[in-house]
């Protein structure tokens, strides 16, 4: 594993994916996580599974838990209070994923934690933040993204499409390691601790500067009018003969000249430029497309510097030479998304269960 993280202990109440693929990103960066779950554990240990052996855990679940030694404490027993802060007493971060309120009434208010660890980075990970109208409100991924306007521009005119993976989930999590991190920094010099408050709404909301962007300066914005939503005939997807897709992205001219050129329609480049939505164009180039197979225009454009991509399905991306080139994939588990020194960072293989709860300690 990589050692960036090593001195530094974390402790993971959270559950389902935010929080936990917060930790993970941290723990594959060398941290040592110790994940507290409830008794009855974290609803993903089976989600999406299809195992009926209650001690299988889903893949998915490891995957979000690898490197992590996990525990079960009841935190609403007195002796799971007191093995909590035991463990908060040691900890450089806690990141927890309750709804606003759920901590004070544990007994682990601000005032609280600051009494036990004074230095400690807590970071309260939830739905929309910690005050405001919706403090309270129940949401899940589809409906952070709905309130944030993430889905408005998503899909077509007639219907907005999912986003798939969760977008505010892993915004959220992204949002929340990068704060994390930054407020280890500053402890450095300052020596305090912190609070983070940081609400998934929030994070799929900060990635709408475009759909901002676009209803401020458009007195009647559509969504076939945002180049980079279908409104383009050179940054869209189309299908082909066998029912396969592809991606084709030239947005610069010389890459849409080397495309049309590559297909034999020197007509089409001077309509780059047309006003959008280029609606005709589109039409021509899905006509094109539709008229052979996947691995037809794999061939044509092997070797043609235009920005096409076929879209791949999950078992061909497994396969894709750059994967393998860059050990993106380790047993259908996609792994740390950095090289560090000319090297990929080697992520843990697996979490660690603790049975016993006397055994908690921040020493491997």
């Amino acid at each position: 594993m990589n050692t960036f993280l090593s001195q530094y202990k974390i402790l993971d109440l959270s559950q389902y994916i935010p929080g936990p693929y917060a930790t993970r990103q941290l723990a594959d960066l060398g941290a040592n996580v110790i994940k507290v779950e409830p008794p009855a554990g974290d609803p993903m240990r089976h989600f999406m599974s299809d195992s009926n052996n209650k001690s299988d855990y889903s893949p998915i679940y490891q995957h979000l838990n690898r490197g992590k030694r996990i525990v079960n404490i009841d935190l609403k027993q007195a002796s799971g209070k007191e093995s909590l802060r035991k463990l908060i007493k040691d900890a450089d971060v806690l990141l927890e994923s309750f709804r606003p309120g759920v901590m004070a009434r544990l007994g682990f208010d601000r005032a609280s934690l600051d009494k036990i660890n004074p230095t400690l980075i807590h970071c309260a990970l939830s739905g929309f933040g910690q005050n405001g109208p919706y403090e309270q409100r129940a949401g899940h991924d589809l409906t952070y993204c709905a309130v944030s306007g993430a889905l408005s521009n998503s899909g077509t005119r007639e219907r907005p499409v999912m986003s798939f993976p969760p977008i505010a989930d892993h915004a959220g999590a992204m949002q929340a390691a990068n704060t994390i991190l930054a407020a280890l920094l500053s402890r450095t010099h300052t020596h305090q601790g912190a609070f983070i408050d940081i609400s998934l709404y929030e994070s799929a909301l900060a990635w709408q500067y475009l759909n901002f962007y676009e209803s401020a300066n458009n007195d009647n914005p559509q969504r076939e009018t945002l180049l980079l939503n279908g409104g383009a005939a050179y940054y869209n997807i189309y299908q082909t003969a066998d029912g396969r897709f592809i991606a084709l992205g030239p947005i610069e001219a010389k890459f849409w000249v080397a495309f049309c050129e590559a297909v034999s329609k020197p007509e089409w480049i001077d309509q780059q430029t047309d006003a959008l939505p280029q609606t005709s164009l589109i039409q021509s180039l899905s006509d094109m497309f539709k008229s052979e197979t996947l691995s037809h225009w794999n061939v044509l454009f092997e070797n043609v510097d235009c920005c096409y991509e076929p879209i791949l399905l999950a078992d061909e991306v497994a396969k894709h030479p750059q994967v393998i080139s860059r050990n993106n994939l380790k047993d259908a588990n996609p792994q740390f998304a950095a090289w560090v020194d000319g090297q990929a960072v080697e992520t843990a293989d697996a979490l660690t269960l603790i049975d016993n709860v006397d055994d908690i300690n921040w020493v491997y």
